[in-house]
């Protein structure tokens, strides 16, 4: 078993740092609220590791399958509840692959094998909400 730790300190207000794998990441609250807009809010960062978990399982599989693409982005959308606690219900997951006479059948296979097998942040967060996806394929 693996275990992860993150580390997160108060600075002052409602501004607070995490330290990520060495990389420290300032966190901060809207004005409007106590903050002063120094750094992300933390849900979207949800948004960020489902991209970013999904996003390199993509690539890896990709070069695996000797498929070249130019250029490669991932967008995640999230629908937050209305009422409090505030939380994400819904994500929906952007692929969009830029290239020449790309395989669309690969593509799917790398998105199914990344949603299916491999991300864990996408598995985790299929118990707590609904995820969707689609594939845009840019020719250049």
């Amino acid at each position: 078993m693996t275990k992860e730790i993150v580390n997160t300190k108060w600075l002052s207000n409602m501004a607070f740092e995490s330290e990520i794998n060495g990389y420290k990441i300032i966190i901060d609250a809207d004005p409007r609220v106590g903050g002063e807009n120094r750094g992300p809010r933390p849900k979207p960062f949800m948004l960020a590791a489902l991209g970013g978990c999904t996003a390199m399982d993509v690539i890896s599989i990709l070069q695996k399958m000797k498929v070249e693409v130019e250029k490669f982005n991932v967008s995640v959308e999230g629908d937050l509840t209305e009422e409090f606690p505030k939380h994400f219900f819904k994500m929906h997951v952007i692929y969009e692959f830029t290239g020449k006479n790309l395989p669309m059948d690969k593509l799917k296979k790398a998105v199914g094998l990344s949603e299916e097998k491999y991300c864990g942040v996408s598995a985790v967060y299929k118990k707590a909400m609904e995820l969707t996806s689609e594939i845009k394929v840019i020719e250049s």
